[in-house]
């Protein structure tokens, strides 16, 4: 549950009457779009009132009229989804940069140069961001604005969504301590072990994370570690 001075009013004006909770501005946001989310945790406090700053509560019997329900939660819910979050803007900003830290996030690991097959650096897809003055939403997820940022992105630097499968040889000396890397990448599609010890295994992973992966192997192997690219996709 959000503490009462970080939250924010979710408004409803239906009806000829206004309804209005105090709510976790990220998470009534989530909850919004659908999310599945424990509407206790979205709220401040579990009332509805009709002025929120002056703490003047709704009408029970008014609301049994509006929402054919006296349940404060299911109410609470439904002034969410079809009202508005009332965000100020110091916290719509706040918002708007962490999403644009999430999109970058999500570009740098999935995303190459199609001209020289590397990854883009953080810092040169927000540099491209800012050049293409791309207008984050803070009411949509990162997931929902790539297609809009790539198209923005693509006349500045090229660029292309692509994945890989890799094949990596490790070492028996150092298999076990591999295992919670590996577990960070992803998942591993096919596993074989040699007579001698070595582990040799072969996963899929977004482009933009494979030089990661094979740099961590190698700092962790010495170098032992045989890594080779079997195709992208």
């Amino acid at each position: 549950m959000v503490k009462l001075e970080d939250a924010v009013i979710a408004r409803l004006d239906t009806h000829g009457e206004r309804y209005e909770v105090l709510v976790d501005p990220n998470l009534a946001l989530d909850l919004k779009r659908n999310a599945e989310i424990d509407i206790t945790t979205v709220l401040a406090v579990e009332t509805i009132f009709k002025d929120a700053k002056k703490g003047e509560k709704a009408s029970e019997e008014q609301m049994k009229k509006v929402f054919s329900t006296q349940d404060t939660l299911e109410i609470a819910e439904k002034i969410i989804k079809k009202g508005e979050i009332q965000l100020t803007t110091e916290q719509r900003k706040k918002m708007a940069e962490n999403r644009k830290k999430q999109i970058i996030s999500i570009i740098a690991r999935n995303g190459i140069n199609p001209q020289t097959n590397s990854p883009h650096p953080p810092h040169r897809i927000e540099k491209a961001i800012d050049e293409a003055k791309v207008k984050i939403e803070v009411s949509k997820t990162a997931e929902e604005q790539i297609k809009t940022v790539l198209k923005a992105l693509r006349p500045i630097i090229p660029i292309k969504f692509e994945e890989r499968s890799v094949a990596c040889k490790i070492p028996a000396s150092y298999t076990g301590k591999v295992v919670s890397i590996i577990k960070r990448f992803g998942d591993i599609k096919k596993e074989e072990w040699q007579k001698d010890g070595s582990w040799i295994f072969t996963m899929d992973l977004p482009a933009g994370v494979v030089e990661e992966l094979f740099d961590e192997l190698n700092s962790l192997t010495k170098g032992e570690v045989e890594t080779k690219i079997l195709k992208s996709s």
